[in-house]
């Protein structure tokens, strides 16, 4: 028997992607995420972050752990917000990033999501309708509030979403060539960035145009909404590992 967790890392910023991650490790290895001192990774400094990212990889090739990360665009979160709202999205990311997990897992899977809606057990249902072929052979799937604050296999989870959310927003500050903080409305280094930003004749790329904060910036120098994207799945990045 094999656990899984899935956590979700940006969901609240205006600028950047947001990332889904899940892992999956036998239950005889939980201890070795305890013991690491694995957690969620609010609770966690940047470098710790990144080192425990690079423990786990190292430990994933040497015991066959699984893991996968969805990235998604700014362009997919606009559109999904127009259509079906966020939380249907993130529904559908954790769903992206259990599934590739069925044909590694055959002794069966207890699968635990950090519940990204107040009803925990309606998270659950909808994940299920969108797993390939679900129920699993000897597989559950329960979602938690918190579960990345109270389970070391979703604490890992989130590591490795909010590592590979921080690497993309490095990157796009080295493309940018200014700072632009954490991508959260509230950081002041944000504040600042948005003005060059929404220079153009659109808004940036890498901004989530349907957020409210960049609503009303829009509006306010253009005195009109900015436009409704659309999106095509070709941009998608997914990076999986067995």
């Amino acid at each position: 028997m094999w656990s899984a967790g899935v956590d979700e890392a940006g969901r609240g910023p205006v600028i950047g992607p947001l990332v889904v991650g899940a892992v999956a490790v036998p239950k005889k290895d939980l201890k070795f995420l305890t013991d690491h001192g694995i957690r969620d990774s609010k609770d966690l400094t940047h470098a710790k972050r990144v080192a425990m990212a690079t423990w786990f990889h190292e430990q994933a090739g040497q015991r066959g752990w699984l893991h996968q990360v969805i990235v998604c665009p700014p362009d997919r979160i606009d559109a999904s917000v127009q259509n079906n709202g966020l939380n249907l999205l993130e529904v559908d990311l954790f769903a992206e990033a259990l599934n590739p997990f069925k044909d590694h897992v055959e002794s069966g899977l207890e699968v635990l999501n950090d519940a990204c809606d107040v009803n925990a057990q309606r998270f659950t249902d909808r994940i299920a309708a969108r797993l390939n072929g679900w129920p699993w052979p000897k597989s559950t799937m329960t979602s938690e509030h918190k579960a990345d604050t109270n389970h070391a296999i979703v604490g890992m989870a989130s590591i490795l979403a909010k590592v590979k959310r921080d690497e993309a927003i490095a990157d796009l500050t080295e493309r940018l060539g200014f700072g632009i903080g954490s991508g959260y409305p509230s950081d002041p280094y944000t504040k600042a960035a948005l003005p060059k930003l929404l220079e153009g004749e659109t808004p940036h790329p890498d901004l989530r145009w349907s957020w409210k904060t960049i609503h009303r910036a829009w509006n306010a120098l253009h005195q009109v909404d900015p436009p409704t994207r659309s999106y095509s799945d070709a941009h998608q990045r997914t990076l999986f590992e067995d």
